[in-house]
């Protein structure tokens, strides 16, 4: 089948123009046989070089070019189709795509380079001059240029079943512009009063932009086989010229060079632009999506003619409908009273150093609510360095704002709770040392006095014997009660366990220590069971002041031995440490 089909296009091309030096104005051969090449699987390319060896000798017999000449012509075809096909798959490795402007232009170099070995090979082993080399290689390479192309595409479509995808609308539309792409051609290479070339190139350029790279590869095919048909019977533009046949040729081929440089680019950036709106038509979708789904709406502000563009988001976020007239100022405006000017003064300074910009604020929405926003952006800056736009993010957050305030205020609680002894509502053990072991480490930095009182309940137990462990909290009570309100402000007063407790004296010297703990004393004794029906109860107290203990525990040792001292002495009175 390689044999046959080369065979077929080599001996039309050579009846249908005959240029200068016995070569045709165009090759298709070369161009079957690299597409047959792309095609196929390797195994069976030796037999297809075999096949169009054969083919290419007789077919240039056939046209009284001599044996030798012949087999040189036929080498020069299969190192060209080898050095095409290598390059190709150097560039793209995957398989050659049409459709993408990277592998159109490998393609275009891989067959540039091919026909200019294969023209060198060709003048080494004829004879030529220059004028055949030029000839050559411009010949081998349309005819790769115009007929692999269509080839490999059609015959990669009718693989997928494509033709079978496409609407009805459109194979109509396609049948047409190639028809008149056809039609146009024949009217005018069939005549030679009216040059008007220039109307098979819009045609072509046509077909590129509606169908892409296989309109353009399909046009460009049926351009080039009706004007080398008619040129080559002495019709059209080129029979007009008054010149050797081998210019008549040359200009041929710059005109088929020529058309075929400008579709096929042409119809690859069209590809290439329509799949890149399809992405960015995607992208902004996501976009959307993904602003919807996070509440994150996008704003941009043109420095230059002072307007705003709100994303459909943005407007959601400030409760107003998507497309609603707004301006740089009513979207200040939305901000409380209380953080407008911090806004404006965010902007102003981005503005100012271009730095990248965040502020949170409150917004009242159109319909009176009140949002906390939050705001990404960045400055847009032109060439000169001037800043030409703001751009940013606006993020409702009121949620998080609302779920931080709740989690801070169970922090709160739960600190509070952690450190209140859940009886007397005092500090409790664990948080009266904290705050001793800080007032010692001030002490000792700052030199500043400090003393610390421990007080029980006198004969607890009997109350609590006598009269229950009910009474005996309510007694625990009105004494931390009494105790805590004898003292100033600067100073604590822990429960430590049972009925024990701490009083830490801060900035008190030993005799200021020692009024504030009898101050304490008397206040227990004189508070307790008047009129509420709890039993008289009073308080020992051990007092020790600062000298210099190296941790807590010394310390409260030493005032704990100044309280059982006290205790010792008859209770209701107070100790202190020597």
């Amino acid at each position: 089948m390689t044999g046959t089909g080369y065979y077929l296009l080599a001996s039309l091309s050579l009846y249908a123009t005959q240029g200068g030096d016995g070569i045709a104005a165009v090759w298709p051969a070369s161009g079957y046989m690299l597409a047959l090449l792309l095609l196929m699987p390797a195994r069976a390319r030796l037999a297809a070089f075999a096949g169009m060896g054969l083919a290419s000798v007789a077919a240039n017999l056939g046209a009284t070019t001599p044996l030798w000449t012949s087999l040189a012509f036929t080498f020069a075809n299969m190192v060209e189709a080898i050095v095409a096909l290598w390059l190709i798959r150097r560039r793209e490795p995957s398989e050659l795509s049409f459709m993408a402007p990277r592998a159109v232009i490998s393609f275009c170099i891989a067959a540039m380079t091919a026909s200019l070995i294969s023209a060198g090979l060709a003048t080494l082993l004829a004879g030529g001059g220059v004028g055949f080399f030029l000839s050559w290689s411009t010949t081998v390479l349309l005819g790769m240029l115009i007929v692999t192309p269509p080839i490999v595409m059609l015959a990669r479509m009718t693989g997928l079943k494509a033709f079978g995808k496409v609407p009805r609308a459109m194979l109509v539309e396609a049948t047409a512009i190639l028809t008149g792409a056809g039609f146009v051609t024949i009217v005018v290479f069939s005549q030679s009063h009216f040059p008007a070339t220039f109307l098979p190139c819009i045609a072509v350029v046509a077909a590129a932009y509606r169908l892409g790279p296989f309109g353009a590869a399909a046009g460009m095919l049926i351009v080039t086989i009706i004007v080398s048909l008619l040129s080559g019977q002495g019709y059209g533009p080129m029979a007009a010229i008054d010149s050797d046949p081998k210019v008549k040729v040359l200009f041929l081929q710059f005109y088929l060079l020529s058309l075929l440089l400008v579709a096929l680019p042409l119809a690859a950036l069209t590809i290439g632009r329509q799949r890149l709106a399809k992405r960015l038509e995607q992208s902004n979708r996501w976009l959307l999506q993904a602003e919807a789904a996070a509440l994150v709406g996008h704003w941009r502000v043109d420095l230059v003619d002072w307007t705003i563009y709100w994303s459909d988001q943005t407007y959601r976020v400030h409760g107003l409908e998507p497309g609603t007239p707004v301006d740089v100022e009513y979207s200040v405006q939305q901000y409380l009273a209380e953080d407008r000017a911090k806004v404006r003064k965010v902007l102003e300074t981005a503005v100012r150093t271009g730095e990248p910009f965040e502020f949170q604020g409150r917004i009242r929405r159109a319909d009176g609510k009140i949002r906390h926003v939050k705001s990404h952006g960045s400055i847009e800056r032109d060439r000169g360095g001037r800043a030409t736009g703001i751009f940013g993010t606006v993020q409702d957050v009121t949620e998080t704002v609302e779920n931080a305030r709740i989690l801070e205020a169970a922090r709160s609680a739960a600190e509070r709770i952690a450190n209140t002894d859940m009886l007397t509502g005092l500090p409790n053990r664990r948080h009266t040392l904290s705050f001793l072991d800080q007032a010692m480490a001030g002490a000792r930095a700052h030199g500043a006095p400090l003393a610390v009182a421990i007080f029980d309940i006198d004969h607890f137990k009997r109350i609590n014997d006598t009269h229950g462990h009910a009474t005996g909290d309510r007694v625990i009570r009105r004494v931390a009660q009494r105790a805590k309100a004898a003292l100033r402000d600067e100073d604590l007063l822990g429960r430590i366990g049972g009925d024990e407790f701490v009083c830490i004296l801060q900035r008190s010297s030993a005799r200021a220590a020692e009024i504030v703990a009898e101050r304490v004393r008397k206040a227990v004794e004189s508070g307790v069971g008047e009129g509420d029906g709890l039993p008289q109860a009073t308080i020992s107290i051990g007092l020790a002041v600062y000298d210099g203990e190296p941790d807590v525990e010394q310390l409260l040792h030493r005032a704990d031995q100044a309280l059982y001292v006290a205790k010792r002495e008859g209770r209701n009175r107070m100790g202190r440490a020597a």
